[in-house]
């Protein structure tokens, strides 16, 4: 009776994560946008923050942001006539992919937290599954190398700098964070907005009605932030982790996975964003996040 009592407890940091994961994206949305009176005023702010990359894609040119996108610290420096690669801005997105993975995605991204948002519009149907557009999420890591890597650094002008491919003409948050509230508010950048702006804004709408109909679209189609950390998903120090003793193979976790991934047979896959989703499935509460090094699959302890 004491050892079915024992198994029968769910790990209580597993739990109150999963739980509270959307309360947890509130924060970190907050968190990196914390200049709010700038939105109605128009400014962007400047401060030494800007100098700090935030861990989700949160555009630079929002006139709340605090940081800087790591995805748009790439392309600057990349981008540069000076400098093609920098330690610092590589170096940051090293250690949050080997501290956290694609927890970045699922607790700490603005962007991801406002596709969830939108997809939880109601339709009259169900949401749709992309169980069977898998291949798709390959994309993501060709957007990663040729638009924020090679198209910058091979595109150059007569001065030797190369444009943001990436920024410029797909971020979606770019033209959510950066040009809408601050052309809302400047007649200057309304009077500006051009064919750029009609192409970006109709990829903002694009994602946006994709989000409707599947869950977090551009994270598992388009993100080269995610791509990246995904590299890193299988080494990082947050994983999660199956017990082999108390899974039943009901199948309920692989059910309710938004990224359509199996936990029970890769713990640690790519495309896990560490959402929780699973654990909250779980009927014998199988599954649960684990910090530090060890093995995705465990026993139970006798």
């Amino acid at each position: 009776m004491d050892k079915k009592k024992k198994t029968s407890k769910a790990p209580p940091v597993s739990g109150f994560l999963a739980r509270f994961r959307g309360f947890a994206q509130a924060c970190a949305v907050l968190l990196t946008n914390p200049h709010l009176p700038n939105l109605l005023k128009g400014q962007i702010y400047r401060g030494k923050g800007k100098t700090v990359c935030v861990p989700g894609l949160n555009c630079y040119s929002c006139p709340a942001a605090t940081g800087a996108c790591p995805i748009g610290a790439v392309q600057s420096v990349i981008g540069s006539s000076k400098f093609k690669f920098s330690y610092y801005v590589t170096g940051t997105l090293i250690l949050l992919g080997v501290l956290l993975g694609r927890f970045v995605c699922g607790f700490l991204c603005p962007f991801g937290w406002f596709q969830e948002l939108i997809h939880k519009i109601p339709l009259p149907k169900k949401k749709l599954s992309t169980k069977k557009l898998r291949p798709l999420r390959y994309l993501k890591y060709a957007v990663l190398l040729v638009m924020v890597v090679l198209l910058p650094t091979v595109l150059v002008n007569e001065l030797g700098m190369g444009d943001p491919i990436f920024c410029k003409y797909l971020c979606p948050q770019g033209i959510l964070e950066g040009a809408i509230p601050l052309a809302l508010v400047n007649t200057g950048i309304r009077s500006a907005l051009g064919a750029l702006f009609t192409w970006k804004a109709a990829v903002l709408a694009a994602v946006i009605l994709l989000s409707v109909l599947f869950w977090r679209p551009f994270c598992k189609w388009l993100c080269p932030l995610g791509a990246f950390y995904a590299l890193f998903n299988r080494v990082s120090l947050f994983q999660m982790q199956v017990n082999s003793h108390r899974c039943v193979s009901c199948g309920k976790c692989a059910n309710v996975c938004p990224m359509d991934v199996d936990i029970t047979q890769n713990a640690n896959h790519a495309e896990c964003i560490r959402c929780g989703r699973c654990i909250k499935s779980c009927p014998t509460e199988a599954i649960c996040y684990r910090y530090g090094f060890g093995n995705e699959k465990t026993k139970e302890n006798s």
